[in-house]
């Protein structure tokens, strides 16, 4: 939480640069060099590498209201820490400092934005006004103010991904804690903008959260109703659950995707009628694009692009901390190279490449003749080689619902399920007690502990008949964060460690979980070929996951190239985007052209540049799977987990013996299609 309130950017400003109105103080070679030359003969056991580093860290970020040349010298005379011992020593209390600051602010967070994120009842204006406010926005110019951000630049300098890379392998875990701390002041953003880039989000957030379709209230063109009258679906990720589930329902099934389908056209492209989002007054045809009320005709005026605005509002806030970050100038340097710790290209090209295979097309070919049709855009999300469609959604409804009425049900159980996966009874109970469930006013998701004493929260949504079968397949999911963040908080060696190297690493043990949710339903698919279609599963759901992915990319380098967009320019382009990575990419495999359906996703709306992270992810969960094969899995994650915060590649080594690839996913998948 903390590291995420001050690092804002990833790197140095430059000297005699204009920012916000308050230059820079260039600090000149000649001064850096007098400082150099002065502490080293007053302090000869120094480190002069380090001394050096660190040194010019600081005067990168020293501004004229810092003081002069000659204060910022007297500051580093007066506190560079020479002493290894006592560097060490100072690095323990900071890290306990930070541990303090950042675990409050993350509690003081969740209980201001307890009533957006939760299911407590109607959001009123006070509770937005307080939900987006950020408590810890001003927290880097205070310490920048009062120079605790100099004595940390200055003594544990910041490492380029590059360094990190280079040098890594050979650091001890407290030169890889002291280089994660050095991670934390690399950029002066003012408060003001850090603030309305948490509004913009929040309000994004609010708005995704209350996208919910009342599915009861939609018609055929001949006026049928096929969902029933209760079932409200949030979009797009409950949307999208309900086509994957009606897989095994035949030409009812059918009829329904269809119509959800068309339900996502219509939101893609703004057509769906601003009446009947999250209103169950009206009936809206979404084919014809009618809306009724109790049968009489009523206005069906679009939503005003309302969806395209939220991502500009974001877009505009990361914007205007551009300046401050002159080497990660963008919001997509900062979210790959910093963020994801690895370049924007790379995952370009590493989708590229897995999109272009020609197994892809194969594999498309089988699931048309497993379905006896010709394929649609929706099949994108077809489900048919999970062992759970062996199952009827309503069966799985009805054992989910029975175990699960309530929140704390799901809680109870949690030991439970931890050991049922593996864990001794002790570890189980000592992961678990440290996880809170929240009934969530969303699809769910899990929020981590940000210090030693604090819980972890897992929110789902729980409806008054209990936890269905989507609900519980997603908290399962959103469990396997919750365990992600248990671990690696409480159990790695250095604070300042604690965490993953990026999300994807976190969504990987994500998806572990969710692949077992009938086993911990005690259900078990006995199938012979089960091993095989977990290969076909995981190389389909890879192919939808990079291709939205590869859509927003592609939009955010467009604003990036066009700043002034308005929303309807930025619906067009989004649109086009999602149709040529269709075109390119999954016409070849489906046979279909031109769905817009790649733009569909909620993230896109209120988490920019996330989407990436679930294809690394899937990548990376293919690779621990594999590895854990013939292992236990309750150790491997202990294990795994408890590595911390290093570079993605470097954790991966560590965890599998390999570097993040798709080629163990294909070797996998031409196995499998012989």
């Amino acid at each position: 939480m903390l590291f995420m309130i001050i690092a804002a950017g990833c790197s140095p400003q430059k000297k005699g640069e204009e920012k916000g109105g308050a230059a820079l103080l260039p600090v000149s070679e000649a001064t850096i060099t007098s400082i150099l030359d002065s502490v080293a003969a007053e302090k000869p056991g120094a480190d002069i590498k380090l001394l050096e580093k660190g040194l010019r860290h600081a005067a990168s970020l020293w501004r004229q209201e810092d003081g002069t040349a000659a204060e910022f010298s007297a500051f580093v005379k007066n506190n560079y820490i020479a002493d290894p011992v006592k560097r060490k020593q100072v690095f323990v209390k900071i890290s306990n400092f930070l541990e303090s600051l950042s675990g409050n602010f993350n509690e003081v967070t969740l209980d201001l934005r307890k009533n957006l994120d939760e299911a407590t009842g109607e959001i009123d204006d006070v509770d937005r006004m307080f939900g987006t406010y950020s408590p810890g926005s001003h927290l880097s110019d205070d310490f920048y103010s009062n120079k605790i951000a100099f004595y940390i630049a200055l003594n544990f300098p910041y490492y380029s991904l590059e360094e990190k890379e280079a040098s890594g392998p050979s650091w001890s875990r407290e030169e890889w804690a002291m280089a994660r701390l050095g991670d934390m002041f690399v950029s002066r953003v003012p408060a003001e903008i850090s603030q309305a880039m948490s509004l913009a989000t929040g309000n994004a957030e609010m708005y995704i959260a209350e996208y919910n379709i009342c599915m009861g209230k939609l018609r055929t063109d001949d006026g049928r109703q096929i969902f029933p009258d209760d079932m409200v679906l949030l979009s797009h990720w409950n949307l999208r659950d309900e086509i994957k589930s009606n897989y095994a329902a035949g030409e009812k099934g059918a009829e329904k995707q269809e119509m959800i389908y068309k339900v996502m056209e219509r939101i893609i492209r703004q057509e769906i009628p601003k009446t009947v989002i999250n209103n169950p007054e009206y009936e809206w045809a979404p084919f014809a694009n009618k809306v009724t009320k109790g049968g009489t005709p009523a206005a069906a005026d679009p939503e005003p692009d309302t969806r395209y605005e939220h991502v500009l509002n974001i877009f505009k806030g990361h914007k205007a901390a551009d300046q401050y970050n002159p080497e990660m100038n963008t919001a997509i340097l900062r979210k790959f190279s910093a963020e994801m710790e690895i370049s924007q290209e790379e995952i370009e090209a590493l989708f590229d490449s897995y999109l272009s295979s020609p197994e892809l097309a194969k594999i498309g070919k089988m699931i048309s003749e497993r379905l006896g049709r010709e394929l649609k855009p929706y099949d994108i999300w077809y489900d048919g080689f999970k062992a759970r469609n062996n199952f009827p959604e309503d069966k799985l409804t009805e054992k989910t619902s029975a175990l699960y009425p309530s929140p704390a049900a799901f809680r109870e159980q949690m030991p439970v399920m931890l050991k049922n996966l593996g864990w001794t009874p002790d570890r189980a109970k000592y992961i678990a007690d440290k996880i809170v469930v929240d009934p969530a006013r969303g699809s769910g998701h899990a929020w981590g502990a940000a210090m030693r004493g604090a819980s972890s929260h897992l929110r789902t949504r729980v409806s008054e008949k209990g936890m269905d079968y989507k609900g519980y397949n997603i908290a399962v999911h959103e469990f396997g964060h919750n365990v992600e963040q248990t671990i690696s908080l409480y159990d790695v060696d250095y604070y300042t460690m604690s965490g993953v190297p990026n999300t994807a690493v976190t969504e990987a043990l994500a998806f572990v979980f969710q692949k077992r949710d009938l086993d911990l339903l005690g259900i078990k698919a006995n199938d012979p070929e089960n091993e095989k279609m977990e290969v076909l599963d995981a190389a389909w759901s890879l192919v939808e996951i990079m291709g939205v992915g590869m859509t927003e990319m592609l939009t955010w380098l467009w604003l990036y190239e066009n700043p002034e967009a308005t929303p309807a320019q930025l619906k067009e382009k989004t649109i086009e985007f999602a149709t040529g990575t269709w075109n390119k990419y999954f016409a070849p495999i489906t046979g279909v052209k031109d769905s817009p359906v790649l733009a569909i996703y909620s993230h896109m709306i209120e988490v920019p540049l996330y989407l990436p992270n679930y294809s690394y992810g899937h990548i990376v969960q293919f690779q621990i799977e594999k590895y854990l094969k013939d292992k236990k899995l309750a150790p491997e994650v202990d294990r795994m987990f408890s590595q911390g915060k290093l570079t993605p590649q470097q954790w991966m080594m560590g965890a599998v013996g390999s570097k993040i690839s798709t080629e163990p996913i294909l070797a996998s998948l031409r196995e499998v299609l012989k």
